[in-house]
């Protein structure tokens, strides 16, 4: 059974020529270039992602396009990062089994990107 995602609604195709290695929760992994965090894992067999802040029950891929924010990870130190929208980097490290800070958190209000073009305009200016 394969379980890439080739084709996501958003990114677009995935390129399955050049591999990139990344960790997730101190193992190293590898995915294709353009592969977002979550198709990377799902394509390992990796479905749980954190944990719910309020019960603890493991929450993972739901939406797969950036609309539900179940698939938030800390990346390279930085919580709430959707593994769904965002692409693997080498070398990248990802961390799950964590309660994640509210993604709607008054008081971080425009820092995180809440839609794929607000990522897109972020990274733009960096």
């Amino acid at each position: 059974m394969n379980n890439r995602i080739v084709d996501h609604p958003v990114l677009g195709q995935i390129d399955q020529k050049r591999k990139v290695t990344f960790q997730f929760d101190g193992k190293t992994y590898e995915g294709f270039e353009n592969d977002t965090i979550a198709s990377a894992l799902l394509a390992h067999g990796i479905r749980t992602l954190r944990k719910h802040e309020e019960t603890g029950n493991p929450r993972g891929i739901y939406c797969n396009i950036g609309h539900c924010f179940e698939c938030r990870v800390t990346v390279d130190g930085e919580d709430n990062v959707r593994a769904c929208l965002t692409p693997i980097q080498e070398n990248m490290v990802v961390e799950s089994g964590q309660v994640q800070p509210h993604p709607l958190d008054p008081s971080k209000e425009g820092v995180k990107p809440r839609t794929y073009a607000e990522y897109k305009e972020q990274e733009g200016q960096k």
